[in-house]
């Protein structure tokens, strides 16, 4: 668990606004936490993370519910980010060149409509995941992952800049420790009682 808090990054976000399955919000979560990244902005919709694809990742992540896309906008540039929409344009470019000299976050919307127009307006830049075969187009959880690996590789080549602070990191294991005794406090509880584990 340490050695993972200490290459979260701080740098690189990601935003999902308002996907409808449950198991593409859940695939995209456990994606960040597989690359290292802390803070999700979960947009609009009605998120539930799917436990069989998600796997717990949604434990280890600091999400944002946001109410509107204005309102995750308002937030991200408060907090220094410029936002990326994954999207389709003619200035695109790929996940391989999206700037890393400054906090990015990393912008996926709905299955059919892709992303809002209050995203597109907002957004920095677009990034395309170049298409090389017929169907030229991807599961909106496949195209994050394969967005989010490389800009966030590049952003941890950066060094100790693109991780999250030494003093955020404390106050995330403390919550990670607090959370974890709280859990094992109750699982020593209903063994001793001989209870069945809860149920959803």
């Amino acid at each position: 668990m340490r050695t993972a808090l200490d290459a979260r990054l701080g740098r690189v976000r990601c935003a999902i606004e308002a996907v409808y399955h449950r198991h593409n919000v859940s695939a995209i979560l456990r994606t960040c936490d597989s690359v290292g990244l802390q803070h999700v902005h979960l947009v609009e919709g009605h998120f539930s993370p799917a436990k069989g694809a998600a796997r717990g990742a949604e434990r280890w992540l600091q999400l944002h519910r946001e109410r509107s896309a204005e309102q995750a906008i308002e937030r991200l540039r408060a907090d220094g980010f410029r936002i990326w929409i994954a999207d389709l344009a003619e200035d695109s470019v790929t996940p391989e060149e999206v700037p890393v000299d400054e906090p990015v976050c990393l912008w996926f919307g709905a299955e059919l409509v892709g992303v809002s127009e209050v995203a597109r307006a907002a957004a920095d830049g677009v990034v395309t995941v170049p298409m090389r075969g017929l169907a030229q187009s991807l599961n909106v959880s496949v195209a994050a992952a394969l967005t989010m690996r490389p800009v966030a590789e590049r952003a941890r080549a950066l060094g100790d800049i693109a991780l999250l602070p030494p003093d955020e990191r404390e106050q995330i294991w403390k919550t990670w420790m607090d959370r974890e005794e709280a859990l094992r406090s109750g699982v020593n509880a209903r063994m001793a009682q001989n209870l069945p584990p809860p149920t959803e």
